[in-house]
């Protein structure tokens, strides 16, 4: 049966969901947000609205991070995106995490912020976001100093899933410092790897979305 997918093709964490999917060549239907159809069969499937959402059959899985989980065990591909030793999968679900809750999470709270009338927005709250990234950027930095190609070792996984659209906003939104070149090298490699790259190039006709401008450069 085939999967499908209600996704937006400018959403980081559907962007996450979409590496995935890519990376392993996983036959699914794109339905994409940006079609009003697509939406409302969005709110009916999941009344939250968050997306990614897979569907497969009768089954429907939501978020991102258990969206791949699933796929690693249902629709399985010559990339393992979570590794089978126990302990090196913490590690990756750790990582996963780090750039979920102290990348993205800061990322979006500027950007929501944005979106706002003047009168309601939370001006401290962008500071400890702005904050809060400054101290993720220079953890990451630390975190490869072993020379590193991938968040955690030699291979893609799960956690460069989320790093690559996370720290492609993340840096939009509040720029990774000069100084910081293994982050800056991170991100490169991001944005050359196979999967990312068409998930980037699909999003680029929406770059008018992002409310803080969007650089002319990747």
């Amino acid at each position: 049966m085939t999967l499908a997918l209600y996704a937006h093709p400018f959403s980081s964490y559907s962007q996450k969901a979409l590496v995935a999917l890519y990376a392993n060549h996983t036959a699914f239907e794109y339905r994409s947000l940006e079609e009003a159809a697509h939406r409302h069969d969005l709110e009916v499937l999941w009344p939250i609205k968050r997306f990614p959402v897979l569907v497969d059959g009768e089954r429907t899985v939501v978020e991102a991070t258990t969206i791949i989980e699933y796929l690693q065990v249902r629709r399985p591909g010559p990339l393992q995106l979570l590794p089978e030793d126990p302990m090196a999968s913490v590690g990756v679900r750790m990582l996963d995490r780090f750039f979920d809750n102290y990348v993205a999470r800061p990322q979006q709270k500027i950007v929501f912020d944005a979106l706002r009338p003047s009168h309601e927005r939370d001006a401290y709250g962008v500071v400890e976001a702005r904050r809060l990234l400054d101290t993720a950027y220079a953890w990451l930095e630390r975190h490869l100093a072993d020379g590193r190609r991938w968040a955690a070792g030699d291979a893609p996984s799960l956690a460069d899933c989320g790093a690559a659209p996370f720290l492609f906003y993340a840096d939009w939104t509040h720029r990774i410092p000069d100084g910081f070149r293994r982050v800056h090298g991170y991100r490169a490699r991001l944005l050359a790897w196979p999967p990312f790259a068409r998930a980037v190039d699909e999003a680029r006709p929406f770059r008018g979305y992002f409310p803080l401008g969007a650089p002319d450069r990747d």
